[in-house]
């Protein structure tokens, strides 16, 4: 078990970095042992630095993978410890043995990947984005529902526990009212901070800059003149990647890489500044680490890809209870941020696109 190792199941008790699902009481952090069979769709490098992280889990068996090429399958088994390799995808997705698929291949196939595993009956795990819009997204949910498994939205950052530390102290108020939000990286992960921290509320106004899979940056105004203010980088390019919760109390920073943070810091001041003069003034911190599992590596990696096994983890305890979603990022989460980064992939595209609130996005009325 990577989190967890000693901890206490009392609500009143647990830590700040406690996963939400646990948190709410609704899994158990032993579960991590909770059995389950993986197959893998895609063997491709997203899959292999998954499996290298994922493969730690307790309860996790990689018993497949296909990919279009029966020779890249078996060689992604060998390499990485999966019990079988398929070329071709319905023979695996038949074995009544596999009870999950993961989805790692690229994200215009995820839709019918999802489709295909959901139709013989099995959990998914998509790759983020795990559909190219919120049409495709209903339809996938719809599926899923309709079949009685989890098709969980990859969205691995709200798994971290220095994420789930900042969601417990932003819904605690230990910050106050999240005033602004500030965050660079690339649209996907800039936009999730945001919904984070704003959850289904639904931005008045979306202001857009630059062109489409390029720099820019975008702003969302929500009621209260509260604001997400979003910075996409060019790469390459030298740039802090970090994301800032600033509330009329406090303010919580999670350190770079942001989205996929090892390390949080809180500063909260004596009193809460009354004039600009006293804004300025520096704040007592407090630091949180919380370092990668060290019996994890993940060599030629993009940052802190062990970090996969925090979401894994959780999959293993809710479907453990049977849920068929995870509260760090369920499905009217999902749609609800999907519909805001396609408001401002459009805006950036030169269209106009209204943005509705996550309940309207989860009943879908747009």
């Amino acid at each position: 078990m990577i989190w967890g190792h000693n901890c206490v199941e009392d609500k009143n008790v647990l830590p700040p970095e406690t996963p939400r699902d646990v948190r709410l009481g609704l899994t158990r952090a032993r579960d991590v042992a909770f059995p389950l069979r993986w197959g893998i769709i895609g063997a491709g490098e997203i899959s292999r630095q998954w499996v290298l992280s994922s493969r730690h889990c307790e309860g996790a068996t990689m018993a497949a993978v296909a990919a279009r090429s029966g020779d890249r399958a078996r060689a992604f088994a060998a390499q990485h410890g999966v019990e079988e390799a398929y070329g071709g995808y319905a023979e695996m997705l038949a074995r009544a043995d596999v009870d999950i698929i993961y989805i790692g291949t690229i994200d215009r196939l995820h839709k019918e990947h999802c489709l295909m595993a959901i139709d013989a009956g099995k959990h998914v795990l998509c790759e983020k984005a795990m559909a190219n819009n919120v049409t495709d997204a209903r339809e996938m949910y719809a599926a899923a529902n309709k079949n009685n498994v989890m098709l969980q939205d990859g969205v691995w950052t709200r798994f971290f526990p220095a994420v789930e530390h900042a969601r417990s102290l932003i819904e605690d108020g230990e910050i106050g009212d999240v005033m602004t939000v500030q965050a660079d990286f690339d649209t996907f992960y800039t936009t999730q901070a945001a919904t984070l921290a704003f959850g289904d509320q639904k931005p008045a106004r979306v202001q857009v800059a630059g062109r489409h899979f390029g720099p820019g940056g975008a702003m969302l105004e929500f009621e209260g003149n509260r604001f997400a203010v979003l910075t996409f980088i060019a790469f390459p390019s030298e740039f802090p990647e970090v994301t800032e919760f600033i509330g009329t109390k406090g303010r919580i920073t999670l350190e770079q890489p942001a989205h996929c943070p090892t390390r949080l810091t809180l500063r909260v001041p004596p009193r809460t500044p009354s004039r600009y003069s006293d804004a300025n003034q520096p704040s007592p911190e407090q630091r949180f680490d919380y370092p990668l599992p060290d019996t994890i590596h993940v060599p030629d990696a993009y940052p802190n890809q062990q970090g996969f096994i925090y979401q894994t983890e959780a999959i293993h305890r809710c479907l453990a209870a049977g849920l068929r979603e995870c509260p760090q990022m369920d499905q009217q989460a999902s749609l609800h941020n999907l519909q805001v980064l396609a408001s401002i992939r459009e805006l950036k595209e030169g269209r106009s696109h209204p943005v509705p609130s996550k309940t309207e996005s989860a009943a879908g009325n747009y």
